[in-house]
């Protein structure tokens, strides 16, 4: 296996730390990898995964749907939203059965965003690194971990874990 000279700073005496940096240092590398092929489609990440959700929910992307599913606080939804409303990507649309809920709709310029970005040459290539049956573990892994933390941060249950501190 093949490791940059730099896997070595993450060397701790807490290895709990130390995988919390490896994790968060691969995460924004692929992140940046991503961000990097995008520019030329004009959108960020963040934005695709928007468009992502707001596919995959249908007549069901509401700003709160959308908060839940991407795991951002709802003004942070709601700004990029707002953002990409205003680059003709998605739309508000007021619910006719219920006057005070908003749905978010896919534009067909962000129908033709989505469909662009559904490349992603350097995710396939950087988790090509992996075989399969790694990639299974690595899933596995990564679903337990996000898991115990949506319930670190109460959104699996009603009240927050006592604190450590």
């Amino acid at each position: 296996m093949e490791y940059d000279e730099s896997a070595k700073f993450y060397s701790t005496e807490d290895q709990d730390q130390d995988l919390w940096l490896l994790l968060t240092h691969a995460r924004y590398a692929m992140f940046r990898s991503r961000e990097k092929e995008l520019q030329r489609y004009g959108v960020s990440p963040e934005q695709v995964g928007l468009l992502f959700v707001v596919q995959a929910l249908g007549n069901k992307a509401t700003p709160a749907a959308l908060s839940r599913h991407i795991i951002r606080q709802p003004h942070t939804v709601s700004a990029l939203v707002d953002r990409m409303a205003k680059r003709g990507l998605v739309k508000k649309v007021k619910d006719l059965d219920r006057k005070n809920l908003v749905r978010v709709v896919m534009t067909e310029k962000g129908q033709k965003t989505y469909e662009l970005s559904t490349k992603r040459g350097p995710i396939h290539r950087i988790l090509n690194s992996l075989s399969e049956e790694e990639k299974k573990v690595l899933r596995d892994l990564l679903e337990r971990l996000l898991a115990k933390a949506r319930k670190e941060i109460g959104l699996d249950r009603d009240e927050l874990p006592p604190s450590d501190l």
